[in-house]
């Protein structure tokens, strides 16, 4: 090594214990990391169960919504036959407005004696939302048939 190289050795090797070492910043990085990576966990664990929370509500009030619309029964023909035949237009209307008064949409349908229900519930996100998902869509179905008299 020449006179040169040892001089420019010995000066860089007397800044780097001046100004610290070639890692100085690696813990930073490293902190700065973990805790996106951490927050991105809470995130999916706690706005996870929120959306669970939503697709279980949208699934009971699915089911309560299509027992509303099952007891929709056409009262004349139950009156004239003993047979529960639904009006299919109170079933539906019935079914949509249990629906809305518990703030979801969603659709009702009739066939036979039997009332389907899809209840749609969005649950807004609190941690996700810092990384662009504001909000989960949950959808249920659910069914329930008019009971017949013995």
């Amino acid at each position: 090594m020449n006179t040169l190289t040892r001089d420019l050795a010995r000066r860089l090797r007397a800044r780097a214990i001046a100004t610290g070492t070639a890692q100085d910043g690696f813990v930073t990085a490293f902190t700065v990391i973990m805790v996106v990576a951490l927050l991105v966990l809470a995130g999916l664990v706690f706005d996870g169960g929120r959306a669970l929370a939503a697709r279980v509500t949208a699934l009971d009030d699915a089911q309560e919504a299509a027992r509303t619309g099952a007891q929709q029964i056409d009262l004349a023909t139950f009156r004239a036959t003993g047979a529960a035949i639904l009006n299919n237009a109170a079933a539906v209307t019935a079914a949509e407005n249990y629906l809305a008064a518990n703030g979801e949409t969603g659709t009702a349908t009739v066939n036979g004696d039997t009332v389907t229900v899809t209840a749609t519930r969005t649950q807004t996100t609190e941690i996700l939302s810092m990384i662009g998902i504001g909000s989960f869509t949950e959808n249920a179905t659910a069914t329930a048939t008019a009971e017949q008299p013995d």
